[in-house]
């Protein structure tokens, strides 16, 4: 055999062991995998090889269907939990200048921030709608697929040394008071205002497999779809077209698009540059 040959048969026991992988995972947790993105998954599985250990695998597979701390790690090594406080800040300003007046004649807001990872984005939405005037009357509800960084987000609190990189963030996002103001500085923390976490939600909720749980007036999904593959990319905006009422917002990241979704034509572009979307119909 020759080695081109070799290293055809070698990829392909690769996509075979990965399939089986995540089948296993989906049939025996639930997590479906899927269809994630098929080059940035590779990546992450390769780095969580090399964080156990192992060298193939069907060794991960099956470390991870009988070992529930494993699933854990392996959970946190392949879900993409990047963000940061008030991140693509001219998103922000154009929330605020696009967005907030049209809520301001909404008697009451729910808001569904998918994907929501370590919720630093959340609490930077909920900052922002309370110096609009709006977080009395709104009910943020924040998903993500992993219970571990939903606890983190739940809790509020991040490295104190972030907190300079983010006042700067807020500043360019139109912030109107002292950043300060919304954390405590205990030890190396910052711990965000309780009063911040009165009106949000946070609960497990899957993109790949779960359903519609509410009607939404504003959907944020921003850098999630990146990571997904264009079968799971059109069944979650099927998902957020059946979760949006009408002339309800969608926003979506820099990278993202509603070009190739179905749904496209039911939306126009409320500020294009910032992915920021209304249904019409």
């Amino acid at each position: 055999m020759s080695q081109t040959a070799m290293e055809r048969k070698t990829v392909n026991l690769e996509e075979i062991e990965l399939e089986l992988l995540l089948e296993g995972i989906y049939q025996y947790y639930g997590y479906d995998f899927r269809n994630y993105a098929r080059a940035s998954l590779k990546r992450r599985i390769r780095k969580v090889l090399e964080g156990e250990g192992l060298s193939q695998i069907s060794a991960l597979q099956n470390l991870v269907l009988h070992d529930s701390a494993a699933i854990q790690r392996m959970l946190l090594g392949i879900t993409v939990n990047v963000t940061s406080m008030f991140r693509d800040p001219s998103f922000f300003l154009a929330f605020r200048q696009q967005v907030v007046p049209l809520l301001s004649t909404y008697p009451y807001i729910r808001l569904w921030h998918a994907g929501c990872s370590e919720g630093q984005e959340v609490y930077a939405m909920a900052i922002l709608l309370q110096e609009a005037g709006l977080y009395d009357r709104c009910r943020i509800y924040a998903t993500d697929r992993n219970e571990r960084v939903l606890q983190r987000a739940k809790a509020g609190i991040y490295p104190l040394g972030l907190m300079q990189q983010y006042t700067q963030l807020y500043l360019q996002s139109g912030g109107q008071h002292s950043f300060s103001n919304y954390y405590t500085a205990a030890y190396d923390s910052a711990i965000f205002r309780a009063s911040l976490r009165e009106n949000i939600l946070f609960s497990q909720h899957d993109l790949a497999s779960d359903g519609s749980f509410n009607e939404f007036n504003i959907i944020l999904c921003r850098n999630v779809l990146i990571y997904f593959d264009p079968v799971l990319q059109q069944r979650v905006h099927r998902l957020f077209h059946e979760s949006l009422c009408r002339f309800g917002i969608l926003a979506l990241g820099r990278q993202e698009s509603l070009r190739l979704s179905p749904y496209a034509p039911d939306y126009e572009a409320l500020v294009k540059s910032e992915k920021i979307f209304r249904r019409l119909s």
